[in-house]
């Protein structure tokens, strides 16, 4: 992926792949006024996880980033978690999914769903993701 193959904000990147997914996503189940939720909860073998929804009610108090036609809704608390985050979507042999490359994070686990943070907050850390 090169740098012309996303759209950057300040707080967080997307890649055109994942731009196409989430268009798909909203198409595929009718959902056209509604946004990509993506947030970090406790969890995950590493401690935090990430987690990603379909949101048709964001929050008044949710950061709202918008990459054309496509809106990403991240909440307060997990601002610091992603800031300079790229939001990605492979689809390979193993199979498809998004992906979050984040600088934010010291160590990830093999399925890259669950992270420890470089400033050590994390969740209780439960068995791996897969």
């Amino acid at each position: 992926m090169t740098l012309s193959d996303t759209m950057t904000t300040g707080v967080v990147s997307i890649s055109d792949s994942a731009l196409a997914r989430v268009r798909k996503l909203l198409v595929e189940r009718n959902l056209p006024d509604h946004a990509l939720r993506v947030f970090v909860s406790g969890g995950g073998c590493r401690g935090m996880q990430y987690g990603m929804a379909l949101e048709g009610s964001p929050r008044p108090d949710d950061q709202r980033i918008s990459f054309g036609d496509v809106t990403v809704v991240i909440d307060p608390a997990s601002i610091e978690h992603l800031s300079g985050a790229l939001i990605d979507y492979v689809d390979d042999l193993m199979g498809g999914g998004f992906k979050i490359e984040n600088p934010n994070a010291k160590s990830t686990c093999g399925c890259g769903q669950s992270f420890k943070s470089k400033d050590g907050q994390s969740g209780t850390p439960e068995s791996c993701c897969h």
